[in-house]
């Protein structure tokens, strides 16, 4: 029997309802001895990519331990509830099967077991199907934490089944980088799904095409401060992946960026 004494919590939920205190205590009130981390839940409402994108970002980094994540947009339908088993028991990803828990399961070294979480005896009644992270996902946490095996919550299901996750890859055309935003963080840097090896043809300056053919010129960089002010800057950030940032300042708000957006860079002539 394995106990974990760590789950880390990944949401939409945000701060200004119950939602959170409810499934932490619905763990605690299980699993009295586990720790539950908060990663974050102020991921959008519904946005599955960011979800993912996030949990990929966090996953490396986390506790040994349970997993549970929650973006669940098509709650109370027949999308299935699954635990996923990564790296020979290590840990263990609880949440929708939707594409969110995919690229976290991939970066873990990929599935050793998953299940589909159908047994109720590890769930709370529910009055309505429409919050499962207290009424499955959050029960089920805890109930891996208390000792629970994992062939107990459900049955056994190939984890070439879960959804994919979709996340956009980079490509390089005629000494082009054909980019996206991912990720947008709080100080406006925007992260793009660019690995510097790609990129690696690049020179100091580097002409960033973005919003309809409108052009800055950028120059890479190793951290902020050695921008100047008001300059655009492109660095390797602390995920291993190019940024456009400004010093002390918001590269997304100069150049009206956010996630989803293309974004070409290249050699100025």
């Amino acid at each position: 029997m394995r106990l974990y004494d760590t789950v880390s919590f990944l949401s939409d939920y945000g701060n200004a309802d119950e939602f959170v205190g409810v499934v932490k205590s619905v763990v605690r009130t299980i699993a009295p001895h586990a720790t539950v981390i908060d990663v974050t839940h102020e991921v959008p409402p519904h946005d599955v990519r960011a979800g993912s994108l996030a949990l990929v970002r966090s996953v490396q980094y986390l506790a040994p331990g349970v997993v549970l994540a929650v973006v669940d947009p098509e709650v109370g339908t027949d999308r299935r509830a699954v635990a996923v088993e990564v790296a020979g028991g290590e840990g263990v990803l609880v949440g929708p099967d939707n594409g969110l828990l995919a690229p976290a399961v991939a970066m873990t070294g990929g599935a050793t077991r998953a299940v589909h979480l159908t047994n109720d005896e590890y769930h709370l009644p529910s009055p309505g199907p429409t919050f499962a992270g207290r009424d499955i996902f959050g029960p089920v946490a805890a109930h891996l934490c208390a000792g629970v095996e994992l062939t107990d919550l459900g049955p056994l299901i190939d984890p070439i089944t879960l959804r994919p996750g979709l996340l956009p890859l980079s490509s390089v055309e005629d000494g082009i980088v054909l980019s996206e935003v991912l990720w947008v963080d709080r100080y406006g840097n925007a992260q793009l799904n660019v690995d510097p090896d790609d990129a690696s043809f690049l020179e100091e300056r580097v002409r960033v095409r973005y919003k309809d053919e409108k052009v800055r010129t950028a120059r890479r960089v190793r951290a902020f401060a050695d921008l100047r002010p008001g300059e655009l800057g492109v660095l390797v950030d602390s995920y291993g992946l190019l940024t456009l940032v400004v010093d002390r300042g918001s590269a997304a708000f100069e150049l009206g960026l956010r996630a989803g957006d293309a974004v070409r860079l290249d050699i100025p002539s």
